[in-house]
């Protein structure tokens, strides 16, 4: 019986686990949640091409912090461009707070403080569908591919 001295396939420390270099299981979900800070960091086409490909890979990508309305509005557009037939069948994009809901309480709101955190989860079309959504909740449905 050899160990681990002897076998030069097993390094140190490694257990022989390849949990991080394996692809997930085809029937699993890979959740890409991505946080405020990142997003700061990254232009908007590169915010645009961040969550794409992760929806490309079907991949659910859910935002800290969400979108600007002009980001959104540019992510729809390249979606739209780059929708096919047999291939990408678009994304369902889902923000909380939804649009109108005040953001912050009502001292931040005296003190002229605003919070635009908002959770924006997004997926391929043909995988997410909204259950439900209110001020408070949004339930989603993930499908295998």
């Amino acid at each position: 019986m050899a160990d681990a001295d002897d076998d030069p396939s097993i390094g140190a420390g490694d257990d022989g686990n390849d949990e991080d270099e394996s692809p997930a299981p085809s029937d699993s979900v890979q959740l890409d949640m991505i946080s405020g800070e990142r997003m700061d960091q990254l232009t908007s086409m590169e915010k645009i091409r961040l969550i794409l490909d992760g929806v490309h890979d079907g991949n659910i990508v859910i935002l800290e912090e969400g979108l600007d309305p002009d980001e959104e509005s540019k992510l729809i557009e390249v979606t739209m461009t780059e929708i096919s037939p047999d291939g990408f069948t678009g994304i369902e994009i889902e923000t909380y707070p939804g649009a109108g809901q005040s953001s912050g309480g009502l001292f931040d709101r005296l003190m002229g403080r605003s919070s635009d955190t908002k959770l924006t989860v997004i997926g391929p079309a043909n995988r997410l569908e909204t259950l439900h959504k209110d001020e408070t909740l949004i339930s989603t449905l993930v499908t295998r591919r």
